[in-house]
């Protein structure tokens, strides 16, 4: 068992996907930098400085006008967090949007670099059946 397990960590896939998970958190840090920091005072500039993330509806509970949403549900209010809804649609849409452009990107470079191996591989293949069969037909013509 402990033989199948090794062969099974130390297969190409496992590792690349140990890699893809690590990349994967550390890229969750930029992507959340890149929203906080740079796209949230964006929207909040031409939506006229809402800031979604603490705008909800209170639902049970008393919380005063202007209250945090982090300070309500300290309070034990039950609050209905809309607007951390839309920032997570807000940060899946951007996530969404990067890796399909780093997916496009790689499929570009893949296919730039599968391009001339596949010209070479035509070439090296040899005659092809029309030039065999033109073959035959001379030599048979002949004799």
């Amino acid at each position: 068992m402990l033989s199948e397990f090794k062969d099974f960590i130390a297969k190409g896939n496992v590792m690349d996907m140990a890699v893809g998970i690590i990349i994967g958190a550390a890229f969750t840090a930029i992507v959340t930098s890149l929203v906080g920091d740079l796209i949230n005072p964006i929207i909040g500039l031409v939506s006229g400085g809402v800031d979604f993330t603490n705008k909800y509806i209170t639902l049970a509970g008393e919380v005063a006008a202007g209250t945090s949403l982090e300070a309500a549900r300290e309070a034990g209010a039950n609050v209905f967090a809309w607007g951390a809804f839309v920032m997570a649609v807000i940060n899946f849409l951007i996530i969404a949007w990067v890796v399909f452009m780093l997916v496009r990107y790689v499929n570009k470079v893949k296919a730039a670099a599968e391009g001339p191996a596949e010209e070479a591989v035509e070439e090296e293949a040899g005659p092809s059946e029309l030039d065999v069969l033109l073959e035959i037909r001379d030599s048979l013509a002949k004799g």
